[in-house]
C-alpha cells in the first residue's frame, strides 16, 4: 500500500516537473523560429536596401546566432550589419 502511493506521488511529481521543462521549450523553439524568419523576412522584402545596406547574407554563424539567439539574435545581426561589421 505505501509503495502504491509513493508511485503516485513520485509519479505526480515527474509530471510537474516534465510541463514545466516542456513549456519552456516551446517557447524556446519558438522564439528560435522567430528569429530566423526575421531574418528570412528582412531579405525576402529587401528591406535593407531601405537604408542602403545589402542584405544580410545566409552565413553559418548568422543562421546559428539567429537560431540559438531567436528574436534578439536576429536584431543583433540586423544591427550589426547596418553598422557596417557583419557577422561573418
Amino acid at each position: 500500500m505505501t509503495f502504491d502511493l509513493a508511485f503516485l506521488v513520485a509519479g505526480l511529481l515527474i509530471a510537474v516537473v516534465l510541463i514545466f521543462i516542456l513549456k519552456d521549450i516551446v517557447k524556446i523553439v519558438i522564439n528560435s523560429i522567430l528569429g530566423l524568419l526575421i531574418l528570412f523576412f528582412i531579405n525576402y522584402f529587401d528591406l535593407m536596401a531601405y537604408v542602403g545596406r545589402p542584405d544580410i547574407p545566409y552565413t553559418p554563424v548568422n543562421i546559428i546566432l539567429c537560431a540559438l539567439g531567436g528574436v534578439p539574435g536576429a536584431l543583433i545581426v540586423v544591427i550589426m550589419q547596418l553598422f557596417g561589421t557583419p557577422v561573418t
